[in-house]
């Protein structure tokens, strides 16, 4: 790895730079619509979203539980099944609950394009239209909640009851003339060299820092814990693993000015990947109906770590 390399990798691990940064059978709820009579677009737990070539694009999806409406979607470079935590404690509060995977990560197709945000919520919108979902509440994390941002932004808020944004990427990353705020743009193409070079290390490193692992391993979180986060991050499509740091650098600024529902913000203090100054603080003050929590200590992925105090927060603001 070149010099210039490592110096962008290591800026970037040390918290200067921002990354996002995460099977059943749909069951019938009350006022959802009845499985048999769903799209046809949904079959076997895949939305077909598009296509490339002589293939279909497809969403993995599981749905679960009964009564209102949960949609968890994941951060990077992760999948679904990284809301395990929330997803337990929402399906025993009697909530239906909706976990998918983002295109080029876990069991969904592996396209070589769509990999921006209005993609990403185009792919939003497939599913909550495939399924009919009303008055559904949206729940992102880290590179997710630029899915709930984006979506409000350009499809509006006639299906959302409720929007949650934890560790969010927003308003805007990229340091310019009317976001001085931001990070230099080098920085990401730093970031963008080093996953060229080496991307299983780049993802190890990435995720000790996503855990501030020198902080909580053996407290918080596990050697497992990341192992297993590593095994689903290194079997993501290469090109979308990469792709989706240009989609990082997006300007949600006009998006967030159309967030017109109640919406939960949590965040951990000690964020190394996605620090609350150039984020969560700055986006919550452009949303006017927002409740902001800030995780003592809390690393970015305290959707495990922090799981008691997020599950709580997620329950009390969802009711």
């Amino acid at each position: 790895m070149s010099e210039e390399i490592e110096y962008n990798r290591r800026r970037f691990l040390g918290g200067a730079a921002l990354t996002l940064a995460a099977a059943t059978w749909p069951v019938s709820a009350k006022g959802a619509t009845p499985l048999k009579q769903r799209s046809k677009n949904a079959t076997n737990n895949f939305i077909a979203v598009g296509s490339e070539n002589s293939k279909s694009i497809e969403l993995y999806y599981e749905d679960l539980g009964s009564g209102q409406p949960v949609v968890l979607i994941h951060g990077w470079p992760l999948n679904g099944a990284s809301w395990e935590k929330q997803t337990a404690a929402l399906l025993a509060a009697g909530r239906r609950v909706i976990t998918y995977d983002r295109r080029g990560f876990g069991s969904s197709s592996k396209p070589s394009t769509g990999y921006d945000y209005d993609t990403f919520a185009a792919d939003l919108n497939a599913l909550l239209t495939t399924l009919d979902l009303q008055k559904v509440d949206l729940v992102g994390f880290s590179m997710g909640t630029g899915e709930v941002t984006r979506y409000i932004g350009k499809y509006g808020s006639a299906r959302v009851r409720k929007a949650v944004l934890i560790g969010t990427l927003g308003p805007y990353l990229v340091k310019t003339a009317d976001n001085p705020e931001g990070v230099e743009a080098s920085v990401f193409e730093g970031i963008k060299a080093a996953i060229k070079a080496d991307r299983p290390a780049f993802l190890l490193d990435f995720l000790h820092n996503f855990y501030n692992y020198d902080v909580t391993a053996g407290k918080l979180v596990s050697e497992r814990v990341v192992e297993a986060n590593w095994n689903v991050a290194a079997q993501a499509s290469a090109i979308g693993t990469l792709k989706c740091v240009d989609s990082w650098v997006e300007d949600f600024r006009k998006d967030i000015l159309r967030n017109n529902v109640p919406t939960l913000i949590i965040h951990g203090d000690a964020d190394r990947i996605l620090p609350p100054d150039a984020t969560s603080r700055r986006q919550a003050k452009m949303i006017k109906n927002v409740k902001f929590v800030e995780l003592p200590g809390g690393p970015h992925g305290v959707l495990w770590t922090h799981a008691d105090q997020v599950n709580d927060e997620l329950l009390s603001f969802l009711k």
